[in-house]
C-alpha cells in the first residue's frame, strides 16, 4: 500500500457518478493545477456506484497519473454521501472539494491554496458563483428561491454558494465530529462557523454529457437541507393552527350573532369550503411532521453513511496498482 510516511499537503476530493467520458480529462486538468499549487498532493475520486465504466477509467488513471486514489462505493448513495467518503479519506493539510464535470474551474486551485497559505482568515476558501453558466432559467430561479428560503430559515447566508471549497485540516477534523447521516455539505460547513474567504468564479459549460440532477433529486436535496438545518416549518404549523383558531372564533361569533338576530341561513357551501381548507392544512401539517420524524428515524437507526466496495491507488515505488476491498462507516 501507499507509504504512510508520505503525507500530502493538498488533497482534492472529487465525487463522480457516470463520468466515464470526461473523468480522464478532469483528472489531467486537476492534476496539472494541483501540481502548480503544491508539490505534495493527492486526488481522491469517489465512484458513487456508477453504472457505466467510470471505475475502469479511474483504475487506468490511477496507474498512469501521479497521486490519484480511487474509492468505489457499494452502490449509489448520492453526492452528499460521496463527499463524506472523500473527506474522511483525505490526508492533506488542506482539502479541496470540487465536481467532476469541470464546472468548478481547476484554474482556481492555485489561488485558493495561495489564500489559504497567506491569509490568516482563510480557514475556508469558498468558491462563489458569479455567473451560473448555461443553466436553464427555471433551474436558476429554483436555485435562487431555495437558497433565499434557506438563508431566511436558518439565518446563514447561502446565496451563490457552491461545493467548491478549500478546507483547512482543522475544519475537516471538526466536520468529522458531526455524526448525522442525512448530510448537506454546504450547510454543515456554514454551521461550523470558521473564518471564510470567498473567491468568485463563472460557471463554465459542462465539459461533456448531461447533468444527472433531475428536478426530483434537487427537490429531495432541498427538502433534506431545510429539515436538517431549520425547525421553522414545524413552528409554522403552530402559526397556521393559531390563525385557524382566530378564524374559528370570528366565524363562531358571526354565526351566533346572526342566529340571535334571526338572520341565520344555511351555509352548506361555506361548511364544505372550511372542511376542505382545514383538511388540507391538517394533512400538510402531518406531512411536515412526518418528514422530521423520518429524519429522526434515519438517525436513530445508526447505519453507516456508506460502504466501500474497493479501492485503487498506485504504490509510491513503481507503477503497480494496490487494489483492496473493504467496508467503512
Amino acid at each position: 500500500m501507499v507509504d504512510q510516511r508520505y503525507v500530502p499537503e493538498l488533497s482534492v476530493v472529487i465525487p463522480a457518478y457516470n463520468e466515464q467520458h470526461q473523468l480522464e480529462r478532469t483528472l489531467e486538468a486537476v492534476g496539472f493545477h494541483a501540481g502548480r499549487a503544491s508539490s505534495r498532493y493527492e486526488i481522491i475520486v469517489v465512484d458513487d456506484g456508477s453504472s457505466d465504466s467510470t471505475w475502469d477509467v479511474l483504475q487506468q488513471c490511477a496507474m498512469r497519473m501521479r497521486g490519484v486514489r480511487g474509492i468505489r462505493l457499494s452502490r449509489n448513495f448520492g453526492k452528499e454521501t460521496a463527499l463524506c467518503a472523500g473527506l474522511e479519506e483525505a490526508r492533506g493539510a488542506a482539502v479541496i472539494v470540487m465536481d467532476a464535470d469541470l464546472q468548478h474551474p481547476p484554474e482556481l486551485i492555485a489561488m485558493m491554496v495561495h489564500l489559504w497559505r497567506t491569509d490568516a482568515k482563510a480557514d475556508i476558501v469558498e468558491g462563489i458563483k458569479r455567473v451560473r453558466g448555461t443553466e436553464p432559467l427555471t433551474k436558476r430561479l429554483g436555485a435562487k428561491a431555495f437558497y433565499g428560503a434557506l438563508t431566511r430559515l436558518t439565518g446563514h447566508r447561502f446565496e451563490g454558494a457552491s461545493d467548491y471549497k478549500l478546507l483547512d485540516r482543522k475544519v475537516v477534523d471538526a466536520w468529522k465530529r458531526l455524526p448525522e447521516r442525512t448530510t448537506f455539505f454546504r450547510g454543515m460547513i456554514v454551521w461550523l462557523g470558521f473564518r471564510t474567504v470567498q473567491v468568485e468564479f463563472d460557471v463554465p459549460p459542462r465539459s461533456g454529457g448531461k447533468t444527472r440532477w433531475s428536478f426530483l433529486s434537487l427537490a429531495k436535496l432541498a427538502l433534506n437541507a431545510i429539515i436538517a438545518y431549520s425547525a421553522v416549518p414545524l413552528r409554522l404549523i403552530g402559526v397556521v393552527g393559531l390563525l385557524f383558531l382566530l378564524g374559528a372564533f370570528a366565524l363562531g361569533a358571526q354565526t351566533l350573532f346572526r342566529k340571535w338576530t334571526g338572520d341565520a341561513v344555511t351555509g352548506f357551501t361555506t361548511v364544505i369550503l372550511l372542511l376542505l381548507v382545514i383538511g388540507s392544512a391538517v394533512m400538510i401539517s402531518l406531512s411536515t411532521i412526518g418528514e422530521y420524524v423520518a429524519a429522526i428515524y434515519n438517525e436513530v437507526k445508526g447505519r453507516p453513511r456508506y460502504l466501500i466496495r474497493e479501492r485503487v491507488e498506485r504504490e509510491t515505488e513503481g507503477n503497480e496498482l494496490a487494489l483492496s476491498g473493504s467496508r467503512h462507516a
